[in-house]
């Protein structure tokens, strides 16, 4: 199997389209068509993570957070980042990133997080407002309309809620005149043709829309495809940023925090609000989710997240929203074990290792 093989199954879960527009996901080193012939997943793409790629044979660094965020103006041996970018391309080491489009995708950081902490009835925390929806109308001969439905809905459109192959079709004529260069699938070359045709329609995540097109594409009988792309209002209510669920029975805020630190496996936590605060309704956000405490709080009874700093304490305590900052890694690690298994499913012959930074930041007492 190819980088570019393992690349698209994991586009198949997060899709690129769903990264903010800020965001560098993808493959950051090596090409679509090297060999891999083992994968590591990590958080970060660091030098020790590097080095346990080599130990264990792997070729293929699957990482969380993209090893390039900013353009790399020089290549200079003596800047750390930059040595690392290329001693892994020495070494013939490929990385790829998947970041905040994993963040909102289905099952992804935050799912994950919900899900290690033991809450129930999850469900994501806030809408990403990228993650929109459209609608694909096109037009298709009768003796098709089967092959299309299901070429487009294998490709991820068509789902609504539970169900899938959600479509539309009625029935009308096509008209076209093919020109002398034209290769029609019907009628008559020079003159004025009439088609009984189906409209079909069906929703799509704008997030795979490439995706789905080419399937149209690749289906459709005819040579040129006429296909409208309508924008609506509707969101993907299975994306979103964080997730939110509910603790089995309530527990105060202090208690809730040990809990934490035992379900996440990490040394400490940090803890905002009263420590007899009754926790049931939870609240997570996987990496650095302080910029949404205004927005959250009401909603739930505690946010989970990492890196808060001092004014998002103060503002969440003024809005009256318990905060427990697990630290950035604390509060993604659970990712790894989701995307190993994943790829495990998906290529059961490729030897897929995880790496597990040691905490960055530990307690010393005065």
């Amino acid at each position: 199997m190819t980088v570019g093989d393992v690349c698209a199954w994991i586009e198949e879960w997060a899709p690129p389209g769903l990264a903010y527009e800020w965001d560098n996901p993808g493959l950051a080193l090596g090409a679509p068509e090297n060999e891999v012939c083992g994968a590591l997943v990590v958080l970060t793409a660091t030098r020790l993570a590097f080095e346990r790629a080599l130990a264990c044979g792997a070729n293929l660094i699957v990482a969380h957070h993209p090893p390039i965020f900013h353009p790399i103006l020089s290549l200079r041996e003596d800047h750390p980042s930059v040595r690392l970018l290329l001693d892994m391309a020495r070494a013939g080491m490929s990385c790829y990133a998947a970041h905040t489009n994993l963040d909102v995708a289905p099952g992804g950081v935050s799912q994950a997080l919900a899900r290690q902490v033991g809450l129930r009835d999850i469900a994501p925390l806030l809408p990403a407002r990228h993650a929109g929806m459209v609608k694909l109308v096109t037009f298709v001969p009768e003796s098709h309309v089967a092959i299309v439905r299901e070429a487009v809905c294998a490709a991820g459109a068509g789902v609504i809620g539970a169900y899938t192959h959600c479509t539309f079709s009625a029935p009308g004529t096509g008209t076209f005149a093919p020109g002398d260069d034209a290769n029609p699938f019907s009628g008559v070359k020079g003159a004025l043709n009439e088609e009984p045709e189906r409209r079909f329609e069906t929703l799509a995540p704008h997030a795979i829309l490439d995706r789905v097109i080419g399937a149209l594409k690749r289906s459709h009988p005819y040579e040129e495809v006429a296909f409208d792309i309508v924008p609506l209002e509707n969101r993907d209510t299975k994306t979103g940023l964080g997730a939110r669920g509910t603790l089995a029975e309530a527990m105060p805020l202090n208690a809730f925090a040990a809990h934490l630190c035992r379900a996440l496996d990490v040394s400490h936590v940090r803890v905002m609000g009263s420590p007899k605060t009754l926790v049931q309704q939870v609240g997570v956000i996987g990496g650095s989710g302080a910029d949404a405490i205004r927005e959250v709080a009401g909603k739930v009874d505690a946010l989970v997240t990492g890196d808060v700093k001092y004014h998002d304490a103060l503002l969440a305590q003024e809005l009256g929203l318990a905060v427990v900052d697990a630290g950035h890694e604390g509060s993604e690690r659970c990712i790894l074990e989701a995307l190993a298994d994943y790829l495990k499913r998906r290529a059961p012959s490729l030897p897929v290792d995880i790496y597990r930074e040691p905490e960055t930041f530990r307690i010393v007492g005065a």
